[in-house]
């Protein structure tokens, strides 16, 4: 059988979704809009895979898989310490800060000036090698046309644990003293089989418990199937500030932002598009 568990959102165990639906119109059902997952060689053709079956267990493999019901950005709503009710939310992709980007800024707004924010990373598995002839090979499982070339392929995927962690741990690092120097927080998002590799390859030992008063947070999410679709939900948090990432990769370096900066930066993008929107199912 293929090892592909998700095909544009959908369950591949469950042979009543309309995959062949779903492959025409190429939709992420997470973001609402067109897959970005495109192969190499025809960009128009996109891959869909969000989470693929390794060594029994489904490893999410786009980042936007991680958005299911928004429930990752209503679990850090605690950080927002001056929070108040009645304030706007918003959700704020790619803003630059030293270090590179944050993926989002969860932002507590009163007419439109920024009473507060927590930035929030996003981490799922790079695979090396390539997916796509698993993808055909679910394709042709269910009785869809696929290039035949394809399903001879031998071409393998794997996972690289190692690079995955220690490029999104000197990324937190550079970013978390600005956050630390701004006194805010930031939150890496990431799946349960990372947070145990993360743990076993890297100095962790000593950062167990979590802290509202720690600037860098770590919410680890177990994926499971319930109802005949995969969903998240929070398993761990842990915190620790700066020091505590630079002991775990012995790294040091400085990268600080003053407040008003960013917060002119984010009140820029206090549109009604960028407001947090939560969807409730009837």
């Amino acid at each position: 059988m293929s090892k592909i568990s998700e095909f544009f959102g959908l369950n591949c165990k469950d042979k009543t979704n309309d995959f062949k639906s779903a492959m025409e119109r190429q939709l992420c059902p997470y973001t609402g809009k067109i897959c970005t997952k495109m192969r190499k060689s025809n960009p128009e053709t996109k891959i869909g895979t969000c989470s693929v079956k390794y060594q029994t267990q489904d490893i999410i493999i786009c980042p936007f898989r991680l958005l299911e019901h928004n429930q990752i950005f209503m679990d850090c709503l605690h950080l927002l310490t001056l929070h108040e009710p009645g304030n706007e939310l918003y959700l704020i992709p790619e803003v630059q800060i030293p270090g590179g980007n944050v993926d989002y800024f969860l932002v507590s707004a009163k007419n439109k000036k920024v009473k507060d924010f927590i930035g929030i990373e996003l981490q799922t598995m790079d695979t090396t090698g390539t997916v796509w002839p698993e993808r055909q090979r679910f394709l042709d499982e269910c009785g869809l046309e696929v290039d035949p070339s394809d399903l001879k392929s031998k071409k393998p995927f794997g996972m690289n644990w190692k690079m995955t962690l220690k490029t999104i741990l000197i990324q937190m690092h550079h970013k978390s003293e600005t956050f630390e120097h701004l006194n805010k927080h930031l939150v890496l998002i990431i799946q349960k089989p990372l947070y145990e590799h993360m743990r076993s390859e890297f100095n962790f030992g000593e950062i167990n418990s979590v802290r509202l008063g720690d600037p860098v947070h770590i919410h680890s999410y177990d994926f499971t199937e319930h109802d005949k679709r995969l969903s998240l939900t929070l398993d761990t948090r842990i915190s620790t500030d700066s020091e505590g990432i630079a002991k775990c990769l012995g790294l040091n370096a400085e990268s600080k932002m003053e407040l008003q900066e960013l917060v002119r930066i984010l009140e820029a993008k206090l549109t009604d598009a960028n407001r947090l929107n939560v969807t409730f199912n009837a």
